[in-house]
């Protein structure tokens, strides 16, 4: 779109001169006498840049600069005045003018400044365009739920976004903790600064020191620079550690001294480093039992626990599904290339019907793996997993004595149908059916989940040719060896 120039004098001759450079420079030109002849087209059109002369008669050019920031905030202006005047053109740029230009106006100079201004405007309206995308993506359009226990989420997001308040977010794995925390960060007065994220289980105890409050060179075995931890990358900004309550009472109490003193040492260090950092924490424990049970400390519990939010689980808020559901799909679309239209209503009715334990995740991931499988256009129940499918179905009624061992046979089936789903990743299997790979592996053990050699090496070796060689030479030996490389977990019988 072709940039629109108001040129605001009273000497007509230089309307003249410069309407004809810009419109051979392919501008729009309008033109004005005075400051409020301007205001007033202002207030009727969008114009991209102002030239303003800084005496006219009735409103000075220095009041008419505030007057036209408050109509067009990010419509640069270059202020025009006569030589001698300058200290006149100094304090318009200080109320807000981008730049000024001393008459006779060189036209070579003048051209050049105007690019300038224009370049400027154009930075401006993209970052507030950037601006407005995150809002919009933290704004929960990308956190579904009509819910009326997700409306209150959101409303208390809304009271707390811009205090710097610290905030715990309580809820399962899976439910969108981060999400939460980045909306509160995005709404916060310190949006412009970093969002910086930490798990707290992902790091290894020894070295959770050392990601939070960075070392010296030197200061262990390893550490052969310096580096920056999380705490001083977040100065300014929100500092967000998930799964807070795994953390060993040694680090509690170095996380407490930051909220207390917003200080601490690197380590190895011995200089002290300030920062202004806001921390949004997150946790799937009852952090109050952890504190009776003198596993979390309680003065640290009080500091984190201002203002608490509960995200609740997905079983919870089932009239949420069909709208994830949608939104997932076109997520899904997206990445998997494929055109899928909607999902079916005997597949939803199962979707809603099941009891999502890796909640809003699990879902997503189901929906991507629907979507990947799916013959046509339409996600139907076949494209389900077993797990999800069979919940579903109605059981048949149990003799008396036997629900221990209906339940642990339902449990094998989900597990070994996780194990197919996720090439026997034990992580990843855990992860798909909400649990921890430590309880994943004893429930294995406990219900010996056990399944035919063959198929085991048909679902998890790929090559066919290594299949046909193992089963020729029937070496049970091997055959383990190479599951166990592949983190394949089976108990044979």
């Amino acid at each position: 779109m072709t940039d629109k120039i108001l040129v605001v004098d009273d000497d007509q001759g230089i309307q003249f001169f410069l309407g004809e450079a810009l419109t051979k420079k392919g501008y729009q030109v309008d033109s004005a006498t005075s400051a409020e002849a301007a205001i007033s087209k202002i207030k009727q059109d969008a114009f991209s840049l102002i030239l303003l002369d800084v005496r006219l008669p009735g409103m000075s050019g220095i009041d008419a600069i505030r007057k036209i920031h408050e109509l067009e905030p990010r419509a640069p202006i270059i202020v025009m005045t006569a030589y001698g005047s300058k200290d006149l053109a100094v304090r318009a740029v200080q109320e807000g003018a981008y730049d000024f230009l001393t008459k006779p106006i060189k036209l070579d100079e003048f051209i050049i400044i105007l690019k300038r201004a224009l370049e400027k405007r154009r930075l401006l309206i993209e970052v507030s365009r950037l601006e407005d995308k995150i809002k919009k993506k933290y704004k929960f359009e990308n956190i579904v739920g009509s819910s009326g226990c997700m409306q209150e989420v959101f409303a208390m997001v809304d009271k707390v976004a811009e205090t710097d308040s610290s905030v715990i977010i309580y809820g399962e794995s899976g439910t969108g903790k981060e999400l939460i925390a980045q909306a509160l960060h995005a709404h916060s007065g310190r949006r412009e600064k970093s969002f910086v994220k930490l798990n707290c289980v992902a790091i290894p105890e020894g070295l959770l020191e050392s990601e939070l409050f960075g070392h010296e060179k030197g200061s262990f075995t390893g550490a052969v620079s310096q580096k920056i931890g999380k705490f001083e990358l977040a100065n300014g900004g929100t500092i967000f550690l998930d799964e807070i309550g795994d953390m060993t009472l040694a680090t509690q109490a170095k996380i407490l001294r930051v909220l207390q003193e917003r200080e601490f040492e690197r380590v190895g260090g011995t200089k002290t480093v300030r920062v202004d950092v806001r921390i949004i924490t997150a946790t799937n424990k009852d952090l109050q039992k952890a504190v009776e049970e003198e596993k979390f400390r309680e003065d640290l519990y009080f500091r984190l626990n201002v203002v608490p939010i509960y995200l609740p689980p997905l079983r919870e808020r089932k009239e949420d599904i069909p709208p994830l559901v949608e939104h997932f799909l076109k997520e899904a679309r997206e990445r998997v290339k494929k055109h899928m239209r909607s999902v079916s209503s005997d597949a939803l009715d199962m979707l809603i019907e099941y009891n999502w334990p890796g909640n809003v995740r699990e879902l997503e991931n189901c929906i991507e793996r629907a979507a990947v499988i799916a013959s046509g256009d339409l996600i139907t129940k076949e494209c389900l997993p077993i797990y999800i499918t069979s919940s579903s179905e109605k059981p048949e009624f149990v003799s008396k004595g036997s629900l221990d061992e209906a339940l642990a046979s339902e449990e094998k089936k989900l597990i070994l149908d996780a194990l197919r789903q996720t090439g026997g990743v034990q992580a990843k299997a855990a992860k798909l059916l909400g649990i921890t790979e430590r309880s994943l592996w004893h429930r294995i053990k406990k219900g010996d989940c056990t399944m035919t050699t063959s198929s085991m090496v048909k679902t998890y070796i790929p090559s066919k040719y290594a299949y046909e060689n193992l089963l020729e030479k029937d070496t049970a030996g091997k055959i383990l060896f190479l599951l166990d490389k592949l983190r394949c977990v089976c108990i044979y019988s």
